[in-house]
């Protein structure tokens, strides 16, 4: 296959999983904003999205140090000038989809398509503005299409396996941003200094962050307990049965490097390993003991070479 190719399938599948993962986000802020709190809290929730997308000097550059939630939702949704606005990954997911037309099937390049241009009319009519949940919803279920789409429509060779290889990387990624700025948005259950009031919110903090990966439900079935901390750390980063953990998507990018491969002393496939070997060994009260935010910091550094290797060894060696 064309690296050139790799890279277009490649970018298309993060930019569809960015979209999604923005939308996930997003959706739960504004309902927790919804939720008994003081106005402090709600803008430090909405601060909070743009610390895990980076895009906080980006927002400051267009909107100055004010935060307000009208603003951010605006920002992360509709700005095309934003290259991470949910619009402005569609549509270049839209576009890498375009220029490898001949390689996908008539149904993922349809569903690429048609999900750009229904964005663009739901914008334009103001849908966004009348629902913002429902906005999201659909965001999450197009996002999914495009996902089943392909597993169910494309012949499973190269092709298939660079657009799963940029669906996982990019997920992991943003996982790893997610549990880094929401755990320490609430310290008092790790500092002991936990009031009854504080128990009450973080229920609710802790409940919304397990949401925007789709994890509730699973933290329910898997623990049958409260939620605490420690549990939804371990959860969304060592359960290799999580779909959205750090383990379970570098248990897919391994996989997938292996089949676009053969060579066992590839640099890409012996980064990739290492990391995944250093989840799967890890425990996490080892990881809380030496420090959640430095874990995560360095494993964010680590993602970001291997895509960086993954673009030397396989794709375009260019920045997007």
């Amino acid at each position: 296959m064309l690296s050139r190719t790799a890279d277009h399938l490649f970018w298309m599948s993060r930019y569809t999983e960015r979209a999604e993962n923005t939308a996930r986000m997003l959706d739960v802020n504004y309902q927790t904003s919804m939720l008994p709190q003081s106005a402090g809290a709600t803008l430090v929730g909405w601060e909070g999205l743009l610390s895990i997308s980076e895009l906080r000097p980006a927002y400051t550059a267009k909107y100055g140090e004010a935060i307000s939630q009208r603003n951010v939702m605006e920002f992360m949704v509709c700005d095309e000038d934003n290259s991470s606005s949910i619009v402005s990954c569609l549509k270049n997911a839209r576009e890498n989809a375009r220029a490898v037309r001949g390689t996908l099937t008539t149904e993922v390049w349809e569903t690429e398509n048609q999900t750009h241009l229904e964005v663009m009319r739901m914008l334009k009519n103001g849908d966004f503005e009348r629902d913002p949940a429902q906005f999201f919803e659909w965001v999450k279920f197009r996002s999914h299409l495009s996902r089943g789409v392909t597993a169910g429509t494309m012949l499973q060779d190269e092709a298939f396996h660079f657009l799963r290889l940029g669906t996982f990387l990019e997920r992991a990624d943003n996982t790893a941003r997610l549990v880094d700025v929401k755990f320490h948005a609430v310290q008092s259950d790790f500092l002991g200094l936990a009031t009854e009031k504080d128990q009450e919110f973080d229920f609710y903090h802790w409940s919304s962050i397990l949401r925007s990966v789709s994890g509730f439900e699973i933290y329910r079935k898997v623990y049958r307990d409260v939620i605490k901390p420690e549990r939804v750390a371990e959860l969304l980063i060592l359960r290799a049965d999580m779909p959205r953990s750090l383990l379970g998507c570098l248990n897919e990018v391994m996989s997938n490097l292996a089949m676009v491969t053969s060579d066992a002393s590839s640099e890409t496939r012996r980064r990739a390993g290492k990391l995944r070997s250093d989840l799967q060994y890890a425990r996490i009260d080892e990881i809380l003991a030496n420090g959640l935010h430095a874990f995560l910091t360095q494993f964010l550094d680590r993602v970001n070479e291997l895509g960086a290797h993954l673009s030397r060894e396989f794709l375009v060696p260019v920045t997007k």
